[in-house]
């Protein structure tokens, strides 16, 4: 939800908030945020050439079993009087570097502690997760070469089987290269462009304030930003850095053809209406780079740093005249990464493949969260759903339109006068009843649970807050008092473990009172939102638990906000149930705590294009659990395009459709019998696929791969999938092509790889490495099944997923040219934290010479156990000719008829092609068994 006014009842905020409105009601308002030439780390840091800066790492030892070294300034000969020193390091930096398993290094740089810096540099806590920390590999000895054209050596020590890290003396630099080839992967200060603003006591006359719009940033320890030179050799693109609209590989921002262009922008923003194809920083932030080379190597860097950050991707030709030699026998890709404050905090990612650097990020900050079944379902959501008769007659024509849904979501205006964890008493009076009502149905309820708490002495949370000291302070030391929805608002110190703890507690169902079981939670405005502060956000200069200046903190404010809201449903539940909370900001780790969405978007064809990359880009992030509002947040659909959105949302993560309080009511019954058909049928896609994306789910929450995927992931030799952004894989079975123009005819569609790809839906056949221009049909997208897997589905419909629980299952077998398949289906309860302890099935599917079998991938010291009566009822064989009549099942030795079957019941949906179907073998989920066609 963007900042527009909302039913403010006091006149003057009323007044304050129309005017903001005014301004920013029909577009985005670019003058309303700074852009680099208005932020003076990042004009500084871009004015800087090639060869500025002049470290060298000296007294470089083992310790610890870390490499360490201390930063100092080489002295620059001749230099003559009067001539600037633009090396700003007046006391040496600190350097280690620490080696963890699977080929991650981690590099440090920060101020001296023992030289009394004024205060100590914020390090962003509990990102990295403790199991990371374990993994260290405690060096013991450091070799040492003397690199080309260099009178000094390097140290080299050892990274993985396959690379190593060198530390480069004089000048100082960093880089990864292969162990054999000794070619580089990704490197630091290559160009030598890294520079580091020392804390400084202010002296008397100094003018260190920063003023933007009206705002004064007091600034007190000076200048403290860091910048440097990150270098990806052999790269053919790099992608990454959420959030921004913008294509998955990221374009030039700076050097030839660039020159007029923005870096991309980390800073948590509360954005509405944001433009596509564009640099401009949305509502999370994530330091992270991935680049792919042709023969798939991949390489990656990751940035702990939660201050503002801008990213220049450097346009080939860039430093043509800085005289400095670097190899040129492999393309690069340099890039330019800044800063306003935190530490050097640096990991290196080296792998064979796109997935070997996934799952190494995703080992330092955490794997996905498992959610509860229903999350993966479809959600229905407005600003806003008016009271409990809305409610329920929303619930009853779902029902009466034999459309599934899941969860029913509820905006700011359920609240009492946007009092957080409170109902409206006229518009609600039985909370609890009327969330009875949906889970009698397998249903469930989220609500709101924005950051700012109305400051109203009878509020019970403020009141406590106030007293206890849990808000953020302003620069003097009083509670910061910003500008939100319900007013006048203070915002919690999420930062420090003891609010964050006391806040967690305000879910039990004793302190959210009309809370049930079935109720969950959705952070909103969490960047945070500040409507009157600079840019729409929390000064800079606001202090946090620990003197933490917010400048430090801010792009982790949310990611602390979602954690503490996300410990508190699991408190709520005594351990026992998987939260659900959904979130607006997000940071590096996010993943372990719920999932997020695109935020403000529009409804317009190329927002709908915009959010494949967007959604892309989060999941190489970690961020597996996202999706972008079905139809667009603000505006009014057509109904094409909104077809075309469930179409396409219907396999996003998360699925759910959300729309601006000035909007037309959009349910999918509102727009004509056929057009409510075509929703339908997009929705009953998602529901037949969830066992499925549940299995995936499940891949994710173990490895850390993205449930949505670019194709390159899955096929990153082949170079045709580099640039292609329209396209997407969910897991690695599917591929799906979105149509994203009005009164499209034709759609193309690349299918990669070498084997055939089958109509999802049909079960044509199409060759693989070629692109095909198919009809477009109205009542469904290109999507495919890859050959050589098995897909599980649940074919019948219920009112939710819930109440699909003890349905069958249907095995849909894709041939391959050797006519064999595999595949994997996961179960468990759905909801408990049961899973941790071995309480799930897990089976492998595996289809070679006329036999299925199953088998169990679930290991054997499992402290539980899950069991299910449900069974699979049908067999679908894609690229198998008939002729067998009959298949024999061990144990048992039972025979089951073989013949020809619909792909898909539902009429309308797929063609009605027949295809070989083994039907009713009744076979358990559970169990071993084989299927041999005789």
């Amino acid at each position: 939800m963007a900042s527009r006014i909302g039913g403010c009842r006091r006149p003057f905020l009323l007044l304050f908030l129309l005017s903001l409105a005014s301004q920013t009601a029909f577009s985005w308002k670019k003058d309303e945020f700074r852009n680099c030439n208005q932020t003076p780390f990042c004009k500084r840091a871009r004015s800087r050439k090639p060869g500025y800066c002049t470290l060298i790492a000296d007294q470089v030892s083992i310790s610890d079993g870390l490499l360490t070294a201390k930063l100092i300034p080489r002295p620059i000969p001749n230099q003559a009087e009067g001539e600037e020193d633009h090396q700003q390091i007046a006391k040496p930096l600190l350097l280690s570097v620490a080696i963890y398993q699977g080929g991650i290094l981690r590099l440090k740089i920060d101020e001296d502690p023992t030289l009394d810096p004024p205060k100590t540099r914020f390090q962003v806590p509990e990102v990295v997760v403790s199991e990371f920390d374990e993994t260290m590999l405690w060096l013991s000895r450091v070799s040492t070469e003397t690199l080309d054209g260099d009178s000094a050596p390097s140290s080299v020590v050892y990274l993985s089987d396959g690379y190593e890290a060198v530390l480069r003396h004089d000048p100082f630099e960093l880089y990864v290269r292969d162990k054999s080839s000794k070619s580089r992967l990704v490197s630091l200060n290559s160009h030598q462009l890294f520079d580091f603003e020392e804390l400084r006591v202010k002296n008397e006359g100094e003018e260190w304030e920063e003023r933007f719009k009206g705002h004064t940033d007091i600034r007190p320890y000076g200048p403290q930003s860091i910048s440097f030179d990150v270098s990806f050799y052999g790269a053919e693109f790099v992608s990454g850095l959420p959030e921004h609209a913008t294509s998955l590989a990221l374009k030039p921002t700076k050097g030839p053809g660039a020159d007029d262009s923005e870096p991309y922008r980390l800073f948590n923003l509360d954005v509405f209406e944001y433009l596509h194809e564009s640099p401009f920083g949305l509502y999370g932030s994530i330091p992270l780079m991935i680049a792919l080379g042709k023969s798939g190597k991949t390489s990656g860097f990751f940035w702990l740093n939660s201050a503002e950050m801008q990213i220049d991707v450097l346009a080939e030709g860039w430093n043509a005249d800085s005289g400095l030699s670097l190899p040129s026998d492999q393309k690069r890709i340099d890039t330019l990464w800044m800063s306003e404050a935190g530490i050097v905090d640096a990991f290196f990612f080296a792998g064979a493949g796109p997935k070997d650097v996934v799952s190494q990020y995703t080992a330092v900050t955490g794997k996905p969260a498992m959610p509860q079944h229903f999350a993966t379902a479809y959600h229905q959501c407005r600003w806003n759903y008016r009271d409990e008769e809305d409610v329920e007659n929303v619930d009853a024509k779902f029902d009466e339109h034999d459309i599934p849904y899941d969860v029913l979501w509820l905006d700011i205006e359920h609240t009492d006068g946007k009092r957080y964890m409170t109902w409206d008493s006229v518009m609600f009076p039985h909370p609890e009843e009327m969330q009875k009502k949906l889970a009698a149905k397998g249903r469930h309820m989220v609500t709101i649970v924005d950051p700012h708490i109305k400051r109203d002495d009878n509020y019970y949370i403020h009141k406590e807050a106030s007293e206890k000291g849990y808000y953020v302070k302003d620069s003097s030391g009083k509670d910061f008092d910003g500008w939100c929805w319900p007013g006048s608002s203070s915002y919690l110190d999420v930062l420090s473990p003891e609010v964050r703890s006391w806040f967690s507690d305000k879910f039990g169902f004793d302190s959210y009172k009309g809370s049930t079981p079935s109720l969950y939670i959705w952070n909103d405005m969490n960047e945070p939102s500040v409507f009157n502060g600079p840019e729409i956000s929390m000064p800079r200069d606001a202090l946090h638990f620990g003197g933490v200046e917010h400048r430090e903190l801010h792009n982790a404010y949310g990611y602390f906000y979602h954690m503490a809201t996300s410990n508190g449903l699991v408190k709520r539940g005594d351990g026992k149930d998987r939260p659900f909370v959904l979130s607006r900001a997000f940071f590096a780790g996010t993943q372990r705590f719920g999932s997020v969405w695109t935020g403000d978007n529009t409804a317009d064809w190329d927002h709908l294009r915009a959010s494949v990359p967007m959604i892309l880009t989060l999941g190489l992030s970690g961020i597996s659990f996202s999706g972008a509002d079905v139809g667009g947040f603000f505006g009014n659909p057509e109904p094409e395009l909104l077809v075309r959105w469930y179409q396409l949302g219907a396999f996003y993560p998360f699925f759910r459709a959300h729309a601006h309080q000035d909007t037309k009511r959009r349910e999918p019954w509102l727009f004509g019998e056929r057009n409510t058909k075509l929703i339908r049928q997009a929705i009953h896609v998602r529901y037949m696929l969830l066992p499925y994306f549940y299995t995936v789910f499940r891949e994710s929450n173990t490895t850390g791969l993205p449930i949505m995927r670019p194709l390159w992931m899955e096929f990153p030799s082949d170079e045709a999938t580099f640039n292609n952004d329209e396209a997407f894989m969910v897991g690695s079975s599917l591929l799906v092509q979105g149509i994203y123009t009005e009164r499209a005819k034709h759609v193309s569609v690349y299918l990669p790889g070498k084997e055939l790809w089958y109509d999802l839906l049909s079960g044509s056949q199409y060759k693989g490495s070629q692109t095909h221009k198919l009809v477009a049909l109205e009542d469904r997208i290109p999507a495919f099944q890859r050959a050589g897997t098995i897909i599980p589905r649940k074919d019948r419909y219920r009112r939710s997923s819930t109440q699909m629980v003890n349905d069958p299952y249907t095995l849909v077998i894709a041939l391959n040219s050797s006519r064999a398949a595999e595949g994997e289906l996961y179960i468990d309860d759905g909801k408990s934290f049961e899973f941790l302890q071995g309480a799930y099935i897990h089976r492998r599917f595996v289809f070679s010479n006329g036999k299925l079998t199953s088998l169990d991938l679930t290991p054997n010291n499992k402290k539980s156990k899950f069991t299910s009566q449900t069974v699979i009822e049908r067999i679908i064989l894609l690229g198998y000719s008939p002729g067998p009549k009959n298949a024999l099942i061990k144990p048992g030795n039972e025979k089951v008829e073989v013949g020809l079957g619909p792909l898909v019941f539902e009429t309308g949906l797929g063609s009605s092609s027949l295809v070989v179907t083994i039907r009713k073998p009744s076979l358990p989920v559970d169990k071993d068994w084989t299927v041999e066609l005789v």
